[in-house]
């Protein structure tokens, strides 16, 4: 396909990011502007992103109408799309999502962490034989790192976030 064969296709994917990032500006308007410590409310961090989200989809509309995407190779040289990498992944975003509320921060971002650490090994072409191992390790080191996040952000920021218990600790 030639480069100016794809500028249509390139700028609709210009056009979604650009929108997305409108978008998310636009619902993190909605967030409250409180601030909180250090002079920084719950909308700053949304807003960066909404930000930063709707500057590259700029950036790429002007890439996709003034030439297209430079330096993008040969469609012959890509590898063809990894799906089942997808479905774990996709599985684990919204598996965490879905159950965050019942299972508890820890538990569902472990949850998560499990399943898109196996989709990824799928997607590097990495052996995924159902290795015990591999699964309990892929288990603790979830669980090592939501636990000290879920904690941080509750006991030291006081961010409430879902637990599984109403210790705060679970």
């Amino acid at each position: 396909m030639s480069p100016s064969d794809q500028r249509g296709p390139q700028t609709l994917v210009a056009l979604g990011v650009l929108l997305t990032g409108l978008a998310m500006g636009w619902g993190a308007l909605g967030i409250s502007s409180d601030a909180g410590y250090g002079g920084v409310g719950p909308n700053f961090l949304p807003m960066l992103c909404a930000g930063a989200l709707t500057l590259c989809g700029a950036f790429l509309l002007w890439e996709a109408r003034s030439g297209g995407f430079r330096d993008m190779g040969d469609e012959a040289d890509l590898p063809p799309p990894n799906w089942s990498g997808l479905v774990w992944v996709s599985a684990g975003l919204l598996l965490n999502a879905a159950l965050i509320e019942h299972l508890g921060f820890i538990l569902g971002c472990t949850l998560c962490y499990v399943l898109a650490v196996q989709g990824l090994r799928r997607a590097a072409g990495q052996p995924v034989a159902g290795s015990a191992r591999t699964w309990t390790t892929d288990l603790v080191t979830g669980l090592l790192i939501s636990a000290p996040v879920y904690w941080m952000f509750t006991k030291f920021l006081a961010i409430n976030l879902p637990g599984l218990t109403q210790t705060g600790w679970l």
